[in-house]
C-alpha cells in the first residue's frame, strides 16, 4: 500500500532558548508553579517577552479599558434615538443576519431592549430569497408595520439604497456592523463601526456582536444602571458565543471579555444556551472554552443559518419558557445533523469533480468547482475543507438556476478572496467577503470566462510553493514533555483561536506504534506514538487523516494537546495537525547510554547545534554548540543554568556526544 501524507509546509518558529529561560524565570502561569519552558517560547511567539506582558495576555490584568464614547462618535447619538424610542414606546426593528454573529447580536439587542421597556420587533433576510442583509423590501415591511427607528445588526455599512430608502420614508436608522467600508457611507442617523475608529483602539477587532455588545451596556448604564450588573452577563454570554462562532481575532478586548464569558457560560443564565450545551454535550459544568463553541454550539446555530429558519435561533435566545428553550435545543441538533450529511455528501460528490481535472488546479494555482443540486447554504464549509485537502484557493458555487449561479469562496493566506472578486466585478452580480473568505453570485454564462479571470489573479500573487497549506508551528518538544503539567499551562494561556492560535508543538523522527481508522464514518485516525526517550508513549487522534492510513512507522509530527475525558477518566493526548517523511540529514540522533553506572537517553538536534541529555527520574540538560552554559531541568520543570566545563556535565556531554557521533 502506497504511503501518502499530508501536503503541507512547515513554518516553524525560530527558538529563543536564552529569552524563553529568562521568561520563565520571571513568570508564573499557574500560580506556585515554574513556568515550563514550552510555554515561555510560545508566548515570545505570540510577542510576549516581559512579566508585565504575561500579566495582561495571561491574566488580563493591567488594561484599562476606555469608555467606548469615545472612540465611536456616534455611539451617544445610538443611545439617545434608542432611549428616546423607548420612552415614546416607539415602534423599534432589528434587521440582523443568517449566520451567527448576526443571530447572537440580533438575540442580545432584544434582550437589552425588551429588559429596558423597548418595544421591538426583528426581520432576519432569508437566504435563500433575500440574500445577504437589509433591502428595499425589509425596509417598506417596517414602514408598513409602523416602524419608527430601525437598526442593523452585523449588516448595513454597504447597503446604500435600503438605508437611503428608509430615511426618505421617515424612518431614522441606526447601523451596527463591522465589515470594510464601502466608498459611500450610507445615510443613516448614526453608523457604529469598528472600521470608523482608529486602528490601534482596543475596539478595533470586534465583531458584529461586539459592536451590538458595547451598544446594549452603554444603553443600560443610560437608562438604568442598576440593573447593569445583572443584565451585563447575559450580554456578555451572547457575545462571548457569537466572537467565537463568527472566527473574530481573540485578541485584544475580544480576549478580555471572552476570557469572563467563557465563565459564564458554563453556568449560563440564558435558558436556551442552557438547551443547546446539554443537547451538544458542550462544556463540564465548570469553564466553557472556545473549541467547546467553535465545534459544539457555534456549528448548531449556524446550521439553522445555513438550511433552517433562523427565527429558531432568535427564539432559543430570547425565550423565557424552559419547554420552549428544550424544543428550539432539538431543532438546532436536528438541523445540524443534517447539515452535517449534506457537506459529506457535497464535499464527496466536488472531489469526484476535482480528482477527475487531474490536477489541473495546480497548474491554475486555483480551484474552481461549481454543479447542480448542491446547497448553497453549506458549500461555504465543503470550500474550507477543500483548501484543507488542496491547498490552493477555492471557488465553489451551485446553480440557482439554468441562468445564476451562487459561490462561496475560502482562501490560503497569500491570496486574497475580495481582492479577487473586485478583480472579475464585471461578471458578478453580487460580491462581498475579506482576504480569507467571500461570496458572490454571477450569470452562469460568465463561468468560463471568470475561470480564466481567477487564472489569472492566482498567477499573479501565487507561486508554486503556495500551493501546499501553510503549518504554523511553535517549538520542538519531547514526547515525554508532553504530559497533564504542561497541558494545564497550555489551558491558563486560553482562550485561543483566530489571531491567536493554540500552541502547535512537533516531535522528529517519531515512532507510529499504532494506528487503526475510527468513526461513524471510518473518516478519523487513532494513533499511539513513543519514541526511544518516550517508550510507553501517547495516544493521539488526526481528524479526517484516515486518507492517510497507513502512516509510515516513522514521522516528523506537527500537534496540539486536548484532554480526553472518558467514563470517568482524563488523560493527556494529541491531535495531529500534520505530519512529513523524517529526511536522513534532517533526523533527530538519538541514542541511550550508560554513564557512571545510571541510565541515559540523549538526541541531537538535525542541526547539530542542540544536544539534550535525559534520565529516567526526569532530569533534562540541555545544551547548545558553542555555548558555556547548559540548561538543567528537574521533574518539577525548575531550571537552572551549570557550567559545561564542570567535570561531571563535561564528561556527561562528552559521552553523550560520542555516542551520537560527534
Amino acid at each position: 500500500m502506497s504511503v501518502t501524507l499530508p501536503s503541507h509546509r512547515w513554518q516553524i518558529a525560530p527558538a529563543d532558548l536564552d529569552t524563553a529561560m529568562d521568561l520563565a524565570r520571571s513568570v508564573e502561569i499557574i500560580p506556585g508553579s515554574p513556568t515550563s519552558l514550552l510555554i515561555a517560547q510560545v508566548l515570545i511567539n505570540r510577542g510576549i517577552f516581559s512579566a508585565t506582558q504575561v500579566e495582561h495576555y495571561v491574566h488580563g490584568r493591567g488594561q484599562d479599558l476606555p469608555s467606548p464614547l469615545i472612540d465611536f462618535r456616534d455611539l451617544k447619538t445610538s443611545v439617545d434615538l434608542l432611549v428616546a424610542a423607548i420612552a415614546q414606546g416607539s415602534k423599534i426593528a432589528i434587521c440582523g443576519d443568517y449566520d451567527a454573529d448576526g443571530m447572537t447580536s440580533t438575540a442580545l439587542l432584544i434582550r437589552a431592549l425588551q429588559e429596558l421597556g423597548g418595544n421591538v420587533q426583528y426581520e432576519i433576510p432569508s437566504r435563500m430569497s433575500d440574500g445577504y442583509g437589509i433591502n428595499k423590501r425589509i425596509v417598506e415591511k417596517f414602514h408598513a408595520d409602523g416602524i419608527e427607528l430601525v437598526m442593523t445588526v452585523d449588516n448595513g455599512i454597504s447597503a446604500y439604497d435600503a438605508i437611503e430608502h428608509a430615511v426618505n420614508l421617515g424612518l431614522k436608522v441606526i447601523i451596527t456592523d463591522h465589515h470594510d467600508l464601502p466608498p459611500k457611507l450610507p445615510p443613516a442617523h448614526a453608523i457604529l463601526n469598528p472600521k470608523l475608529i482608529p486602528t490601534d483602539s482596543v475596539y478595533y477587532s470586534i465583531a458584529g456582536v461586539g459592536v451590538a455588545y458595547l451598544l446594549a451596556i452603554e444603553l443600560i448604564e443610560r437608562i438604568d444602571s442598576d440593573r447593569t450588573a445583572s443584565l451585563a452577563p447575559q450580554m456578555l454570554e451572547l457575545f462571548t458565543l457569537g466572537t467565537i462562532a463568527d472566527l473574530a481575532a481573540l485578541t485584544g478586548i475580544n480576549r478580555t471579555l471572552v476570557r469572563q464569558g467563557l465563565k459564564l457560560l458554563a453556568k449560563s443564565q440564558i435558558l436556551g444556551v442552557q438547551a443547546l450545551i446539554a443537547a451538544s454535550g458542550a462544556g463540564d459544568n465548570k469553564q466553557m472554552k472556545p473549541e467547546d463553541i467553535g465545534f459544539k454550539l457555534g456549528p448548531r446555530i449556524n446550521a439553522i443559518g445555513r438550511i433552517g429558519d433562523p427565527q429558531t435561533v432568535i427564539e432559543l435566545l430570547t425565550t423565557t419558557d424552559p419547554d420552549v428553550a428544550q424544543e428550539r435545543a432539538q431543532e438546532c441538533e436536528a438541523t445540524n445533523r443534517q447539515r452535517q450529511e449534506l457537506c459529506a455528501q457535497i464535499e464527496e460528490e466536488a472531489i469526484g469533480i476535482v480528482e477527475s481535472m487531474e490536477r489541473q488546479y495546480l497548474l491554475d494555482r486555483v480551484l474552481v468547482v461549481v454543479a447542480e443540486g448542491w446547497h448553497h447554504g453549506v458549500i461555504g464549509i465543503v470550500a474550507s475543507r477543500l483548501v484543507e485537502r488542496y491547498g490552493v484557493p477555492v471557488f465553489i458555487g451551485t446553480y440557482e438556476n439554468e441562468q445564476h449561479i451562487r459561490g462561496s469562496a475560502r482562501s490560503i493566506p497569500e491570496f486574497n478572496i475580495f481582492e479577487s472578486l473586485e478583480f472579475c466585478h464585471d461578471l458578478l452580480l453580487k460580491y462581498g467577503g475579506h482576504p480569507a473568505a467571500g461570496g458572490f453570485s454571477m450569470d452562469s454564462d460568465n463561468l468560463p470566462e471568470l475561470q480564466q479571470r481567477m487564472r489569472t489573479f492566482a498567477h499573479k500573487c501565487l507561486e508554486p510553493e503556495h500551493l501546499r497549506t501553510l503549518v504554523k508551528v511553535d517549538v520542538q518538544a519531547e514526547l515525554g514533555e508532553i504530559d497533564r503539567y504542561t497541558y494545564e499551562q497550555i489551558d491558563a494561556v486560553q482562550p485561543c483561536g483566530m489571531g491567536n492560535p493554540e500552541p502547535v508543538f512537533w516531535s522528529a523522527n517519531v515512532q507510529i506504534a499504532e494506528q487503526r481508522i475510527i468513526g461513524k464514518d471510518e473518516s478519523h485516525l487513532k494513533v499511539t506514538i513513543n519514541s526511544p526517550g518516550f517508550p510507553k508513549g501517547i495516544k493521539g487522534v488526526g481528524w479526517r487523516w484516515a486518507e492517510y492510513y497507513p502512516l509510515p512507522d516513522r514521522v516528523d509530527i506537527a500537534y496540539k494537546l486536548h484532554e480526553n475525558k472518558w467514563n470517568g477518566q482524563s488523560n493527556i493526548e494529541i491531535e495531529l495537525v500534520s505530519a512529513r517523511a523524517v529526511s536522513q540529514s534532517m533526523a533527530m540522533v538519538s541514542c541511550s547510554f550508560s554513564f557512571q553506572e545510571r541510565e541515559y537517553q540523549c538526541e541531537l538536534s538535525p542541526d547539530g547545534q542542540a544536544l539534550k541529555i535525559w534520565n529516567n527520574s526526569g532530569h533534562t540538560l540541555t545544551a547548545i554548540k558553542g555555548q558555556k552554559t547548559a540548561v538543567l531541568a528537574t521533574p518539577a520543570q525548575e531550571m537552572k543554568e551549570v557550567n559545561v566545563k564542570e567535570p561531571y556535565f563535561f564528561q556527561l556531554i562528552k559521552t553523550a556526544m560520542a555516542k551520537v557521533g560527534v
